[in-house]
């Protein structure tokens, strides 16, 4: 009896882990930039993702009847295409099942040639490049809307609602940066008005120093600055744009509406200057669960949500969906489901059209009052 009592610590141990041993482990990978310029919307990213993985967990996922761990397989592409392409192959070689990301349309692009040869789904939280599902990729989709439909919402935007009459634009040079501002300058062209480009310059990612194209632009006498690219060079920017006595209207993409702008820009930021753009959006009664999502974020990383991590959360969302609703992890047997996928998310309704575009894209235009980005209306 003795030794009976001793041993059953041990049976009950074994069990357990004979338990553990038989449960589904699946991988996801997720890709983003969490070095360099845009570290805060990379680490955003990956949090949204991981919040995702912690949540399906906790409700105990299953596929086909049978529990499933998953488990989040998280790598930094430092939003370099040659870094994201060997971060895709490290990915795949992982065994990951379906990959979230990655954040740069210089990075998805190239990523997304390698997941599609190994037969990986993958579904970007904000890259904007209408390249990426031109490509023909069955695996490859986005939750966000295109840079046609964003540069020309925007373009519109600028001439209907902020009644801009001669426009200075500015980007990057990114597939992203560059892509957006020419869609943005064929909105401009494409809604009745006088409105005239008097000014098209240009930078790079990691420029510093704008005083050469900001004097110029200034010399043109533009009402409003477009720039195609990120916060990390916005807002420095802006505070240059302040010092020579540049009072303008200042728009972009969702690259430059983060939560941090305000830090990057300081004083240069101003009321109601700033009007940007987020490849998204909800109303009514989805408001109130993207709130609550937003109040969880908070709670749980003690860090302010910066744009992408709901779209990350409902990626692995959607990658789970498919899952179950083909009742297997396989890549090639689930990846089909992703396509016809009806699912309510964190960011609203989500199905994708033929080329895995979202369909029905919405966009959130903000502004900034008082140092804190403020939302003025979904437009579609």
């Amino acid at each position: 009896m003795r030794l009976t009592i001793q041993l059953l610590p041990l049976a009950l141990a074994a069990a357990a882990f004979a338990a553990h041993g038989a449960e589904e482990v699946v991988r996801i990978g997720s890709a983003s930039p969490v070095s360099g310029p845009s570290a805060h919307l990379g680490k955003d990213t990956e949090n949204g993702a991981r919040m995702a993985i912690d949540d399906l967990n906790a409700r105990g996922f299953t596929i086909a009847g049978k529990k499933v761990r998953l488990v989040l397989v998280a790598e930094d592409d430092g939003g370099d295409p040659k870094q994201g392409t060997a971060v895709a192959q490290k990915l795949v070689d992982a065994g990951v099942a379906g990959v979230v990301g990655h954040l740069n349309s210089g990075t998805t692009v190239p990523a997304s040639k390698i997941y599609h040869a190994a037969g990986i789904p993958q579904i970007t939280p904000s890259s904007t490049t209408p390249s990426y599902t031109s490509q023909g990729f069955k695996s490859a989709f986005r939750l966000v809307a295109n840079d046609n439909k964003v540069g020309s919402t925007l373009g519109r935007y600028a001439v209907t609602r902020l009644h801009a009459r001669r426009v200075a634009v500015i980007d990057d040079r990114t597939a992203f940066g560059q892509g957006l501002a020419d869609e943005f300058v064929k909105g401009l062209k494409a809604t009745p008005g006088a409105v005239q480009v008097v000014s098209r310059q240009f930078t790079t990612d990691k420029a510093t120093d704008f005083n050469a194209i900001l004097t110029q632009i200034k010399a043109s006498k533009p009402d409003l600055v477009f720039y195609g690219g990120m916060d990390a060079v916005a807002g420095p920017m802006l505070r240059q744009m302040k010092a020579l006595g540049m009072d303008l209207k200042f728009m972009g993409g969702d690259g430059v509406c983060s939560e941090k702008l305000p830090q990057l820009a300081a004083d240069g930021l101003g009321e109601d200057r700033v009007s940007c753009a987020v490849a998204g959006g909800v109303t009514g009664e989805q408001e109130q669960g993207y709130a609550d999502f937003v109040a969880r974020y908070r709670k749980t990383y003690r860090i302010e949500l910066q744009t992408y991590a709901p779209y990350a959360y409902d990626a692995v969302m959607v990658l789970a969906a498919a899952m179950q609703k083909a009742g297997s992890a396989d890549p090639a047997k689930y990846v089909a489901e992703i396509a016809k996928i009806r699912y309510q998310g964190v960011t609203g309704n989500i199905a994708f059209d033929a080329r895995g575009d979202l369909l029905d894209a919405a966009m959130t235009i903000y502004t900034y009052r008082g140092g804190k980005k403020v939302k003025l209306e979904v437009v579609r």
